[in-house]
């Protein structure tokens, strides 16, 4: 990949709504000359998608995430694929990530309550077949996700106490 390739996919990955025109002023090039690399970047699959990350607490609807550990039996001839497969068609699920460790796959979803996603784990993912295990994390408090950083958000009350 080329250096003018790898400048412009830096600059979406830190704000996707620069426009061609900002890019090509940014990058000393041609709006015409983005144009055709982020379309080639977008035919490669380089690109797959333009997100918005959301503080949801800021709203009135705040969801619930959490992170699943999930220990499975790898299929013959397929590993883990088949059943990371099934697992990510699901519309609660978020990411899956094969790791390394002591557990196999790690399941980040979410739910509008903690009802939504015991039910999910209880009657969906701990019912799939080559599932051995979870363990479930909820996510108390974000305080950076996809190098944004949530600051602003409510401070600690709390007394600082010392001896």
């Amino acid at each position: 990949m080329g250096d003018l390739k790898r400048e412009v996919l830096q600059l979406l990955e830190n704000d996707s709504r620069l426009s061609k025109e900002q890019l090509a002023k940014m990058l000393n090039v041609s709006k015409e000359d983005i144009a055709q690399i982020i379309e080639e970047l977008e035919q490669d699959s380089v690109i797959l998608k333009y997100h918005t990350v959301i503080n949801w607490d800021k709203q009135s609807s705040p969801r619930v995430r959490a992170l699943i550990e999930v220990t499975i039996t790898p299929q013959r001839e397929f590993g883990f694929d088949k059943i990371a497969e099934r697992i990510y068609r699901f519309p609660q699920v978020k990411s899956v990530y094969l790791m390394s460790g002591s557990y196999d796959l790690c399941v980040i979803i979410e739910g509008e309550t903690m009802h939504d996603i015991s039910f999910f784990l209880s009657e969906k993912l701990a019912t799939l077949e080559y599932v051995n295990g979870t363990r479930t994390h909820f996510v108390m408090k974000r305080y950076k996700e996809d190098g944004v950083i949530f600051s602003g958000e409510e401070s600690d009350k709390r007394l600082v106490v010392s001896p």
